[in-house]
């Protein structure tokens, strides 16, 4: 489908559109669902990061951050804490740097690994820049 839409358009498809696609598959097999939780992250068309989360039939909104897979319920508090600065009204909220973002990453999801069996002890990081997605 990217590849028809690309050829289509002579553009790429953008994050808010990709997302719109993967609503629109999801909702076609509402009656039969994939039951996948799917989380979409890149770069809107201002260059602002965009993250959308999906239900089981596709229904999904944008937020600034988010998780999904067994782990959620215990790395979506630490993010809502550290990134989202709920329940701290004398914190002033800022935006992490990249490597404050990373390690914050890689320290949630280690302490999610130690404690959830399903998830899994093996994490890939991408950055995603105007430049491009690095490791």
């Amino acid at each position: 489908r990217l590849q028809k839409y690309e050829q289509q358009h002579g553009k790429s498809l953008s994050t808010g559109g990709f997302a719109q696609m993967l609503a629109n598959m999801l909702y076609g097999r509402r009656f039969f669902p994939y039951y996948t939780f799917n989380v979409v992250g890149g770069l809107d068309e201002e260059g602002v990061g965009a993250v959308y989360a999906y239900d089981a039939i596709g229904s999904y909104e944008r937020y600034k951050f988010g998780c999904a897979g067994s782990g959620n319920a215990l790395i979506q508090p630490m993010l809502d804490n550290q990134v989202g600065f709920d329940n701290q009204p004398a914190t002033a909220s800022h935006d992490l740097s990249v490597d404050e973002a990373v390690q914050l990453v890689r320290d949630v999801f280690s302490s999610a690994a130690g404690r959830d069996i399903d998830t899994g002890d093996t994490l890939q990081v991408k950055i995603i820049t105007k430049e491009g997605i690095r490791e």
